[in-house]
This record gives structure tokens, sequence and C-alpha cells, in this order.
């Protein structure tokens, strides 16, 4: 039996309530791993590049960098990078 990979997840959102939530959804689930968080688009690409993640989950409105910048430098860094908005 194969042995399946599991898929490494960052979420950032800059409300705390938000973040807790996807990650006590997503904890649920056999298979994915809640790497990180970020409150803010700079702390997401920071993680981004630390953490390696194979799925980002993005707010587009954040504070110091918008999700919009975030992804433009997340993509140039990383084209391969799986985002979801």
């Amino acid at each position: 039996m194969a042995k399946q990979e599991v898929i490494r997840v960052l979420i950032a959102d800059d409300h705390h309530v938000v973040r807790g939530g996807l990650r006590a959804l997503l904890e649920t689930e056999e298979g994915i791993e809640v790497v990180g968080e970020a409150s803010d688009g700079v702390e997401a690409v920071l993680k981004t590049r630390a953490l390696e993640p194979d799925v980002l989950l993005l707010d587009l409105v954040m504070p110091r960098k918008n999700g919009i910048e975030a992804i433009q430098e997340i993509k140039h860094e990383s084209p391969e990078a799986r985002i979801l908005v």
C-alpha cells in the first residue's frame, strides 16, 4: 500500500479567529498538516520562503502588504507555488 503524502499548508489572514478556524478545520483532515500561520502579507512572504508549504491559503486584504502584492512576490520567487485566495 502506498504511503499518502502529507499536504503542508500555510494560512495567511489578519484575523486570528479566521486563522484558528481554518487550522481547526484542516487539522481534522487526514493527510493535511498546517505548518504555520501569518497575520499579514509580509509575514506570509517570509514564512512561505522559510517553510516552503505545498499550499498557501491567503487573504487578499491584510496589513503591511496586501494579498495581491504577496502573491506577486511569492510567484516571482516560487512560480510553482499553489495559492488559494
